[in-house]
């Protein structure tokens, strides 16, 4: 039952990785009527939220503020005494210089009821990112927190100058790259040794974390040279030279490349997440989507002709989910393929039947339809009744080589694969400025869409690929590329989605060695 009253949950939403954000804030964003939200790192948050939450942006971007605090104060009450639950979503951790002591006290004034729910600190998690432990039984026992960027109404300086820099081991300073050389001149004035040495920390924890080393007296100059930018990280102190060591993120065997992926979003997100784990910056760019077919009438129809039929056909995931889909909405169930054996195009096709305990008959060794077919040499298929359930455009080599050998084939479409309505602007801003690395495909109707969808641009979209390796999943899509034009970098030997990923892998590899170096 909902609260007349309304309740707010200041949130810390971490420092960007979506894996730092915590449960407990991740369930608040579920219950939300409103998000009231910052300049997150990562805006992917959000989608935690109901669809019919109300969303609001407050942030501040480099000295533009879209909200004073307060009215941002104003807006929390506001909603809260509306009996909404309201969350205040913030960067981090809410109460490390986040504001969010000063919008609890405002909760206590108005009388409306709060939680804190505590985030992943970027002072804690961006130096572990950059293989910086803030203390080591080696180094230092002491880490003070300290703001690079304090209220510029204060009067003077609150900072403890001459106690921080020489009685902290590890100092991390948050919001301070644009005051990097007062920090520096600050530590250095008050007798910390200019051979310390310092990290700064861009991105930290997202795929474009960049880090910069040096010591207090060179850092500066080194900062400015890569031109690295707010938001950013300080650690100043001894244990900033066991990143050598203890780099772990930015070592990732795809860090630093931009992949685009252009796969249906319903079957993205497994290969999307592998990538990104192996530190790809992905772009979810879908060019296909898998929809139902026009009509169920024929394939209802085959359905329940079942007992007539010898054998069941499948080339696709997407084809056993929809028959097997349709079988349940029908009233059947797995029982109804009593009988019938099963031929599957590659193991991720034969995953689901294996899963309910039916082991598919044939599973050819190369997952292509011409496999298919040579692996029906070794049955008896004269006279045999096969129904093949796939998409409604498909290649007729299976069905023609089927029906070649005597078998009675009957393909039925259960599903379709359309063209999405989606942007182009910013796949093709980052193709123009040369920013992607790959694009990826696993069919060849991918590799044709994504070409429709910049046809305005076909000529210019030409010319930016070849800046770009094209990775392609089988040599069905391989060859639907080159003759469209496209030079085909990659093509697995196995074509699987891990084959695919295990030669992108090797690809960039022996491209220029593992990784991205940032130092």
């Amino acid at each position: 039952m909902k609260d007349p009253q309304g309740k707010v949950y200041l949130v810390g939403a971490g420092p960007g990785d979506p894996g730092l954000l915590t449960l407990k804030a991740r369930a608040c964003l579920e219950e939300a009527d409103v998000v009231i939200y910052d300049n997150l790192a990562n805006r992917s948050f959000l989608d935690y939220a109901r669809p019919d939450a109300e969303r609001l942006y407050v942030g501040k971007k480099g000295g533009c503020h879209a909200k004073t605090q307060g009215e941002i104060n104003a807006i929390i009450v506001d909603r809260a005494r509306r009996g909404r639950v309201v969350v205040r979503l913030k960067g981090g951790d809410p109460f490390i210089f986040g504001r969010g002591g000063e919008e609890a006290e405002e909760l206590v004034g108005a009388g409306v009821r709060f939680e804190v729910v505590p985030g992943v600190t970027s002072a804690i998690a961006v130096p572990a990112y950059a293989g910086i432990p803030l203390t080591h039984r080696k180094y230092t026992s002491t880490v003070a927190f300290i703001t690079g960027h304090e209220d510029p109404l204060k009067e003077g300086s609150s900072i403890s100058w001459d106690r921080i820099a020489t009685g902290v081991g590890t100092l991390v300073f948050l919001m301070g790259v644009g005051n990097l050389p007062k920090i520096v001149r600050k530590l250095t004035e008050h007798g910390r040794s200019p051979e310390t040495p310092v990290a700064v920390i861009h991105q930290g924890t997202l795929n474009g974390q960049q880090t910069v080393t040096g010591t207090l007296g060179d850092i500066a100059s080194r900062v400015e040279a890569r031109g690295i930018r707010p938001p950013s990280i300080i650690v100043v102190g001894e244990v900033v030279g066991l990143r050598a060591q203890l780099a772990w993120f930015e070592k990732r065997p795809l860090f630093g490349r931009k992949i685009v992926v252009t796969r249906a979003r319903e079957q993205a997100s497994g290969f999307l997440k592998v990538l990104t784990s192996l530190g790809a910056d992905c772009v979810e760019f879908p060019t296909i989507q898998v929809v139902p077919p026009r009509s169920w009438k024929e394939l209802d129809a085959r359905i329940e002709a079942l007992e007539t039929y010898d054998w069941l056909v499948f080339t696709s995931v997407n084809g056993v989910r929809f028959f097997l889909e349709r079988l349940e909405a029908l009233g059947r169930d797995v029982r109804d393929l009593h009988g019938l054996k099963i031929a599957a195009i590659g193991p991720k096709t034969a995953e689901t039947f294996v899963r309910m305990g039916i082991r598919p008959d044939l599973v050819p060794a190369e997952y292509r339809a011409e496999a298919v077919a040579e692996g029906f040499r070794k049955w008896p298929v004269e006279g045999v009744r096969i129904l093949l359930p796939r998409a409604a455009e498909a290649r007729s080599v299976l069905p023609d080589a089927l029906s070649d050998m005597g078998a009675r084939v009957d393909v039925v479409a259960v599903y379709e694969t359309v063209r999405p309505r989606e942007e182009t602007g910013a796949v093709r801003d980052l193709l123009k400025k040369g920013a992607v690395d790959m694009v990826t495909f696993t069919s060849s109707s991918t590799v044709k869409n994504f070409l429709d969808m910049f046809k305005e641009d076909l000529d210019a979209l030409m010319v930016w690929m070849k800046r770009v390796a094209v990775a392609c999943i089988g040599p069905v899509s391989a060859e639907t590329a080159e003759r469209n034009g496209l030079d085909v970098a990659v093509m697995p030997a196995e074509y699987t989605i891990e084959g695919l990923t295990r030669e992108i892998v090797r690809y960039f590899a022996s491209a220029d060695g593992v990784g991205v170096s940032q130092e």
